[in-house]
């Protein structure tokens, strides 16, 4: 048993008073085979209902009553009175949501009777008053949808949201798109920035850091960080990843445990991934090669099927001796080298991957951040083709990691056709049994037979599928985004659903699925909801949490956005403690002293902690 005294603060809750507080602890659980992890209870939770038609999902608190609501966008669209793709739910609490978009002014324009659809949402809260704004990115490559532009709006505390100042730097407006963005405090200076990744021309357009004054405005730093890149027209530029990226995916984690955030751009297109080292005070270091996130050492090209075509026509080109002829296309002419140009695809660039998105988390408990990586990977292009993967910290502070490769942790699959593709665009790291280990979910994508893929971390970086019927059964799956939906001690998970090449497998209506956590609420469980106080952004973006027991320490960050158009899981931290009914809670906040606060938390509680303020009960 644990003596304590609940603080109050100035959200809803108990009243001050001494409390003998007892865990809620059971044996344990983890998944093994034969378990069932999920049940789909979309219809249950309205989604059938309301009909939310996307891929690009969130799951925040937007209107601050405790239960973690949903955003669900199709596409960027503007200059319409009807609504298109996009929607915000309100969880209601008693196991259903809400459509409020219209009513929350999430869509509101500068143009009268008007609406704008940003394809890019991340939450975080920009002038430190209490409640999560939003970013809205919205892409417009030529221009066509103006006067709209991306946009920042302001949560008044209720959940009702309007338009920042009409002269933010952000509002670039043609040539602007935004593929990925994430809220940080770079400068832990307490004001979070966002950092914004386009996927654009390579010649014109790069990622950019806007630095925010914590009222609401925000400045373009880029160059004056050192986070310039240049045109592509140096093959040694782009091969070195100092030429702009390609990204579809932005992410922003503190990687060499200095409590400063890197910064990170996935890139498709086979462009090399752009990692960013902070140097502790918001200034940038260019990575990418260095740290291995760039693209892997698979540089074998002699075994795509395309490139054995062209050898095969041209035995006498460069490095195409010893080279075999294709085993699975006719090669009769030029034209059969369908995908290969045998002057630039030899090169480091185009022997990367096609990447979707990055995730962040400790995967291997060891107190290091790691990286899951998602890319599309055809057949015919073999084994120089990077697949998703997981990438394992080195523990060096100028950061680098390790691939050990899908063989040896776990995350391989069978491919039930010859021409196969795979169209890995998101994915996720969540502790869906409460074992406290984090597993992974790979989200594949639109190819024909195509299916999300659950594996169960069933030893220190080691996996193993969950099969469809007991984990996610879901076709094309396009997005995916984890919460405590129900607040019964255990992750729920939805999943999106993409009806690009649609065939027979394809759902309709194509709404996502909310799959409902069968499994983790009869385990043990510790949830944490970090407000930050002097020094730190109010939501405690960047905030890193260690939470010990007598098994593992497990370590999480709060993030602000991640992946593919804007990703993001709940603030709220959720940690299974497998057997264990207490743990020791570590916290160092992303303020420019990185304070640290330990606290002692039971199983079966949730928690919030505001920065120098002490532990409130939540339930």
């Amino acid at each position: 048993m644990l003596l304590w005294m609940v603080l109050s603060c100035d959200r809803p809750g108990p009243e001050p008073q001494d409390t003998e507080l007892q865990a809620i602890c059971t044996e344990g659980s983890a998944w093994s085979p034969g378990t069932q992890a999920f049940r789909d209870a979309s219809a249950d939770w309205g989604l059938d209902e309301i009909e939310p038609v996307g891929v690009r999902l969130s799951a925040v608190d937007f209107d601050g009553d405790g239960w973690p609501d949903l955003s669900v966008r199709g596409g960027a669209s503007a200059g319409s009175s009807e609504r298109a793709a996009s929607w915000l739910l309100r969880n209601t609490g008693q196991g259903r949501f809400e459509d409020v978009t219209l009513s929350s002014g999430i869509l509101a324009s500068r143009e009268d009777g008007q609406l704008r659809e940003g394809v890019v949402w991340v939450w975080a809260d920009v002038d430190n008053d209490g409640d999560l704004d939003a970013y809205s990115g919205l892409s417009d490559a030529s221009g066509s949808l103006a006067p709209h532009t991306s946009e920042l709006l302001l949560n008044d505390g209720a959940g009702h949201f309007s338009l920042a100042s009409e002269s933010l730097e952000l509002r670039v407006g043609a040539g602007d798109m935004p593929y990925g963005a994430a809220f940080a405090d770079v400068d832990l200076d307490g004001d979070v920035d966002l950092w914004i990744t386009q996927y654009a021309d390579s010649d014109y357009r790069q990622d950019q850091l806007y630095a925010g004054d914590g009222q609401g405005g925000f400045r373009e730093v880029t160059k004056d960080r050192g986070l310039k890149t240049r045109r592509w027209s140096s093959l040694s530029d782009v091969n070195g990843a100092l030429s702009h990226s390609l990204a579809w995916s932005a992410l922003a984690c503190d990687l060499n445990n200095d409590g400063a955030p890197e910064l990170l751009a996935a890139s498709y297109g086979r462009a090399p991934n752009h990692l960013w080292l902070n140097d502790g005070a918001g200034g940038f270091e260019n990575r990418s090669i260095a740290s291995g996130y760039a693209f892997d050492d698979r540089v074998d090209w002699s075994d795509n099927e395309s490139a054995r075509c062209w050898c095969s026509l041209h035995p006498e080109d460069d490095d195409c001796e010893g080279v075999p002829a294709p085993e699975a296309i006719a090669c009769s002419g030029d034209d059969d080298a369908f995908r290969w140009s045998h002057s630039s695809d030899r090169e480091a660039y185009r022997l990367g991957g096609n990447s979707g998105a990055t995730m962040c988390r400790d995967v291997d408990n060891d107190g290091w951040a790691d990286l899951l990586t998602s890319e599309i990977v055809h057949w015919d292009v073999g084994s120089s083709s990077d697949p998703s993967e997981l990438l394992f910290n080195t523990q060096d502070p100028q950061v680098a990691f390790e691939r050990p490769g899908n063989e040896v942790t776990g995350l391989i699959r069978e491919h039930e056709v010859a021409a196969w593709n795979d169209g890995d665009i998101t994915g996720s790291l969540l502790d869906f049994d409460n074992d406290g280990w984090a597993d992974v979910y790979i989200g594949d994508s639109d190819y024909p037979g195509s299916r999300g893929r659950l594996f169960h971390q069933s030893a220190p970086r080691s996996f193993e599928p969950v099969p469809s019927d007991q984990g996610v059964d879901h076709y094309r799956s396009h997005g995916s985004v984890a919460a405590d939906f129900d607040q019964d001690g255990d992750l729920d998970f939805v999943v999106g659903h993409s009806t690009a090449r649609c065939d027979d497998e394809c759902y309709s209506p194509a709404v996502p699925r909310l799959l409902e956590n069968v499994l983790g609420q009869d385990g043990n469980w510790v949830q944490v909801r970090l407000v930050g106080g002097e020094g730190s952004n109010r939501a405690a973006i960047g905030a890193r949490a260690e939470l010990s027991t007598e098994q593992t320490t497990q370590t999480q960050q709060v993030g602000g956005g991640h992946g593919q158009w804007g990703s993001q899981d709940d603030l709220v931290l959720h940690f299974g403690l497998g057997p264990s009914c207490d743990g020791a809670l570590s916290v160092t906040w992303p303020d420019g002293s990185r304070s640290v606060e330990t606290h002692s938390v039971l199983a079966g509680h949730a928690y919030e902690l505001v920065q120098g303020e002490g532990l409130r009960l939540l339930r």
